[in-house]
This record gives structure tokens, sequence and C-alpha cells, in this order.
């Protein structure tokens, strides 16, 4: 009756380890870039693009028009879709220079606001694990839109739609 006993228990453990494991999968749906001053800077291009059913990737093209910048802060926030996009739990600004400048920096990033801003075929296969296991979300239509202000002035916007199902 023992043994029973704790084959239930053993097994009921196991159940409920395997029925509570849930896995969300994160699919990009749409990309919109807009220049707000096409003096300073013009998207080449900007678009998302499907190999297939399971490998996505973005491409943009940024040509700063007045280089180099010296002076950028990035206002991100996240919407939710709900009769419209809502704000969601998300709405900071941060420094990029000061963050480009930090005391181990990536010699790719020091160069980052000389040249043109190039992003060639970028998966987003890694964002999979980092939103639906390190930081769970609800399910839903979201997205994430990014103010590029150069000098204090708004100089564009980039907006990235994604669901999580």
């Amino acid at each position: 009756m023992a043994i029973k006993l704790n084959f239930f228990v053993a097994s009921l453990i196991l159940l409920t380890n395997y029925f509570t494991e849930v896995y969300s999968v994160v699919e990009f749906t749409n990309i919109q870039c807009e220049s707000l001053d096409k003096d300073f800077a013009l998207f080449e291009y900007c678009f998302l693009k499907s190999e297939n059913r399971t490998y996505k990737y973005v491409s943009v093209k940024v040509k700063l028009l007045k280089i180099p910048v010296s002076k950028v802060k990035v206002r991100l926030g996240l919407y939710k879709r709900l009769n419209g996009y809502k704000p969601f739990l998300y709405n900071l600004s941060f420094d990029a220079c000061r963050f480009l400048n930090s005391p181990n920096p990536n010699p790719v990033a020091l160069y980052f606001f000389q040249h043109d801003i190039v992003l060639d075929k970028m998966p987003y296969d890694n964002i999979n694990n980092k939103i639906t296991k390190i930081l769970p979300f609800p399910e839903g239509k979201y997205m994430i839109e990014m103010h590029w202000i150069a000098y204090d002035i708004d100089r564009a916007i980039t907006k990235f739609f994604w669901t999580l199902t």
C-alpha cells in the first residue's frame, strides 16, 4: 500500500511539473520606421522579411546626414493592443551616448553614430527565450515604440509589432 501511495505521489509531482510548463512563442508581425527630420536622417529601407514559417529577419538602413552624432537619447515604450495600442508596463528613456561610452565599450558600438546605421538580416530567435522564459508576459499583441532624440530634437520613430501566443 505504501509503495502505491509513493508511486502515486511521485507521478502526481511529475505530471504537475509537465503540465505547468507553458511554451510561448514571440512572432514579429511588422516594423515601421519614420524619419521626422529629413535633413538629419533618412530610412533607405526598413522591413521584416519571412524566409519560411520559422525564420524571419529585420533589415534597416538609416542614412545619417549630419555625422558624427554626439548626443542621442532613446525613449522606449511598450504598448499592448487593447482597443488600440495602450501603454503597458514599460516607458523609459536613456542616454545612448553614455550607454555606448561605458567602462568596457564594444569597439563596434563606438562607431555606431559616426556612420550610416545598417542592420542587415538580423534574426530575432533569441528573443523568444528572453521574453517567454525570463520575462513572463501575458498573451496578446504588442508594440515597442522607440523615439530617437538627437540634440534634444525628436528625429525618428521606429515601431516593432509582435504577438505573444
